[in-house]
């Protein structure tokens, strides 16, 4: 068995492209929640998305690459690349068979979808793309990571809805901490903002409707009213605790446990006794060797829907019983929205900052306690000191857990 380490990182995010923009975004409690502007949103009754505003992949890729990928997967090279510099990680001294690739997607490239289907309502079969198939499928992400890097170990996309980054680098970690790779490339990404997109999320009564931005994303608030949506990606560069000594690497953070559960229940719903999730939370802090009482922090889902944000606390609370008092709780889509496919990698490098810095992040947003959410969710500030080990979770719609425990390295 080997420890598995963080020894790279990379986003993009409405904050910007970059671990940078991501991080001082979130320390300075900043709204990257803005107006819809980059799709028509007139026929929606929603108002405000995380969106990406002036991405450009030239700094990684050629125009003519940049045309072969879908959006997502424009963010998916763009922020593993970010990763893969930041780790210093030598490829081309390394044995690429030992080097993964593994992103999670939720959605995949509905964007495109639509075009295409635009094309083949008005023109029939031939006005189809012959690249849309490959463009489309959501393991796309991952197998043009590979082609950019030429890491050509175990390569897969991980589609869990909501939690499938988070899972993306559970995976990675059983992979390296099994010895089967000494390092991956993983995390997820998601682009998926379009009217149709939204026109389901909101019928489904998923998107609030709130035209106060300030109310718009306030996880565990007794006046939310549903997630906002965003998009983006993140990407960690994971490796083996020997391998990241031997060649010096800086290292952020380890990755020491990873639970993932079902609460085979409801296709949307999470239950909400939350057992499965708090089972899932077991699991990876209890895969580290630690007891409830080590973890200080837990970056939460926190969707900020009604049914999430009281079934996770649930969750919470029966996965640390009078702990769960004593730990502090954010939730770092009241800045940037819900990500979906992209959203626990994102959160996973906040969490690792939080464990190399000490400092947590306001959940921005919360003032009205409710009484189903009654932990400390950092309403009132940021708070500093010793974060020894973290989780962060993401939840999916089929009832996906997935949690990583984190801890300084």
């Amino acid at each position: 068995m080997h420890r598995v380490v963080i020894t790279g990182m990379g986003a993009v995010t409405p904050f910007g492209t970059g671990v940078k923009p991501l991080w001082d975004g979130v320390v300075e409690n900043r709204l990257a929640i803005t107006p819809i502007d980059t799709f028509d949103a007139s026929p929606l009754s929603v108002h405000f998305a995380g969106q990406v505003h002036d991405f450009d992949p030239a700094g990684c890729l050629d125009k003519k690459d940049a045309r072969t990928m879908e959006r997502f997967t424009q963010f998916a090279v763009v922020s593993a690349l970010e990763a893969l510099r930041d780790s210093g990680y030598d490829i081309a001294a390394a044995d690429p068979y030992r080097a993964g690739c593994i992103f999670g997607v939720g959605v995949g490239g509905i964007g495109l979808t639509e075009q295409e289907y635009s094309h083949f309502r008005d023109g029939g079969v031939s006005k189809i793309s012959a690249r849309y198939v490959p463009m489309m499928i959501a393991n796309m992400a991952a197998g043009t990571v590979a082609m950019k890097t030429g890491f050509k170990g175990a390569n897969f996309a991980t589609v869990t809805a909501c939690a499938s980054s988070t899972h993306a680098i559970g995976e990675a970690f059983r992979k390296i901490k099994d010895g089967y790779l000494d390092c991956c490339l993983c995390g997820g990404s998601e682009s998926a903002l379009t009217t149709f997109t939204l026109a389901g999320f909101q019928n489904m009564r998923a998107l609030t409707k709130t035209t106060e931005l300030s109310k718009a994303s306030i996880p565990f608030d007794k006046e939310r009213s549903g997630f906002v949506i965003g998009e983006g990606a993140g990407a960690l560069m994971l490796e083996s605790y020997e391998s990241a000594v031997a060649r010096g690497a800086k290292i952020y953070a380890e990755v020491c446990g990873y639970g993932a559960t079902c609460d085979a229940y409801h296709q949307t719903a999470p239950a909400p006794d939350g057992e499965a999730a708090a089972a899932a939370m077991r699991m990876a802090y209890e895969e580290g060797g630690l007891g409830a009482e080590d973890i200080d922090y837990i970056n939460a889902h926190g969707t900020s829907t009604g049914l999430n944000d009281a079934s996770e606390t649930a969750a919470i609370k029966a996965a640390f019983g009078e702990h769960a008092y004593k730990l502090k709780v954010n939730s770092t889509k009241s800045m940037i929205g819900h990500l979906l496919g992209g959203a626990g990698a994102v959160e996973a490098i906040v969490t690792a900052k939080s464990v190399e810095t000490g400092l947590i992040h306001r959940t921005v947003g919360y003032t009205t306690p409710d009484p189903e959410c009654d932990l400390d969710y950092c309403g009132s500030g940021n708070v500093t000191g010793t974060v020894r080990a973290a989780l962060t979770n993401n939840l999916g719609f089929g009832g996906h857990n997935a949690c990583l425990c984190i801890r300084q390295a």
